[in-house]
């Protein structure tokens, strides 16, 4: 299951502000801080992410198309997709949520809405 939102910035802004660990506490209202294991975020990559419990979760990203998609395993379950999409002089990020857990919609709009202040210094 997608959940969408349209941003007025360039699908190459969207994407280095989702593959920038950095950013992740910004935007994800269930990651707080971020280990990533070697230098760079792609294929293979591993790492780990503190939950609002204060709980380090094992991390891997399983899919990587350059600039387009990545998608991760979090504690080994099947997590988020995360896709940019190039709309008219704008963009679109997509979540891609397994539909066991689907109640995690209510997280992604809120990570969408927090990109949105992100991307085009909008308040969520």
């Amino acid at each position: 299951m997608d959940v969408t939102r349209r941003y007025r910035c360039p699908p190459q802004v969207a994407w280095s502000v989702l593959t920038d660990v950095a950013t992740w506490p910004r935007w994800g209202p269930s990651v707080t801080a971020v280990r990533v294991d070697g230098e760079e975020l792609g294929l293979g990559a591993t790492g780990h992410v503190r939950t609002p419990g204060g709980l380090w979760l094992p991390f891997a990203i399983t899919v990587w198309e350059q600039g387009h998609r990545w998608g991760w395993r979090v504690a080994g379950v099947p997590a988020t997709g995360h896709r940019v999409e190039p709309v008219g002089d704008g963009c679109r990020i997509v979540f891609e949520v397994p539909v066991l857990a689907a109640p995690y919609v209510v997280v992604c709009r809120i990570a969408l809405s927090r990109l949105a202040a992100i991307l085009e210094g909008e308040r969520g």
